[in-house]
């Protein structure tokens, strides 16, 4: 008996190493990604298309889209988020400035570029393969889930930017701030 124990523990033992390799492969090829944002959302771009070609010629799974896109703005919400909520009291980490006269400290997403990324691709990569499912293919009235998308990203995307804006954050790096006021100087003669 112990010898076919031993036999399953050293087939368990290489399942797991064949597993364990695979994923650190995986991991590898993820890491050499990180710093090609651009390939990445272009890479992203073209696998949506992909889904709403096929979403287009089935003529259905509309309600899988439905929560593909519901899942897509909660996303987007957790991306365009601070770390720190503004009117919880001061953590010790970073915060953002509430008056002019704060100390400024970068905005920190509650949710990172890269991770948001790749969420979106391991969503838009399930939903895809569930289209191949007829069991999915809820019949629904699709202009109504269209509908009630579009009062959802309306609604979230409202109360954001007016938290964006009582806060005074930009959840975008856009580059160095020039100062306006030098050119406005250096274009008047003086006379």
């Amino acid at each position: 008996m112990e010898v076919v124990g031993d036999n399953g523990a050293s087939a368990a033992t290489a399942s797991d190493q064949r597993t364990l390799k695979s994923a650190e492969l995986f991991q590898h090829y993820l890491d050499k990604t990180t710093p090609h944002a651009l390939y990445r959302w272009t890479g992203t771009a073209v696998l949506a298309l992909l889904y709403a070609l096929r979403i287009y010629s089935v003529q259905g799974f509309y309600f899988v889209t439905y929560c593909l896109g519901f899942y897509i703005v909660n996303l987007l919400v957790g991306f365009l988020s601070p770390l720190v909520d503004p009117k919880m009291e001061p953590s010790d980490g970073p915060v953002l400035p509430t008056k002019a006269s704060d100390e400024f400290k970068p905005f920190i997403s509650r949710l990172p570029e890269f991770k948001f990324w790749y969420a979106i691709i391991k969503a838009l990569c399930i939903a895809f393969i569930i289209t191949f499912f007829s069991l999915f293919d809820v019949p629904t009235y699709w202009p109504f889930l269209l509908f009630l998308w579009i009062l959802h990203f309306v609604g979230t995307m409202d109360s954001l930017i007016r938290q964006m804006i009582r806060y005074k954050y930009i959840p975008f790096n856009l580059g160095k701030q020039k100062l306006l006021w030098k050119k406005a100087r250096t274009a008047t003669p003086r006379t």
